[in-house]
């Protein structure tokens, strides 16, 4: 398989992109990033659409004072941001831990060496 992928253990060859994309290894990296991308990307749309539709339509609920001048949509809105800072942390510590052991995996198996 090796040898299919570009590299036969001898001299480097180019490689074939197309092995390697085809392979079970990249179809599991691939598996892997989906599920964390898409139910998060799912998970942050529906918190940030939330936040738009009840600005948009309730302004009663998002001008609610919470602490002296701060109301909820203030609160809601600096939600947003810290939201995304979580979701990349998240996303940093998932990757290290199940994406990048594979895609180096990947890389060993074809030959790819890291200057």
């Amino acid at each position: 398989m090796a040898g299919d992928l570009g590299f036969d253990g001898g001299e480097p060859r180019p490689l074939n992109y197309t092995a390697i994309q085809q392979s079970e290894e990249f179809a599991q990296l691939r598996r892997r990033m989906r599920r964390f991308v898409f139910p998060m990307t799912g998970l942050f749309l529906c918190w940030y659409m939330t936040y738009v539709l009840l600005a948009a339509f309730d302004h009663s609920l998002m001008n609610q004072k919470v602490v002296g001048q701060v109301n909820l949509g203030l609160i809601l809105g600096v939600g947003q941001f810290i939201s995304t800072i979580l979701i990349m942390l998240a996303y940093l510590r998932y990757a290290k831990r199940n994406i990048d052991p594979r895609v180096e995996a990947i890389r060993t198996k074809v030959g790819v060496v890291e200057e």
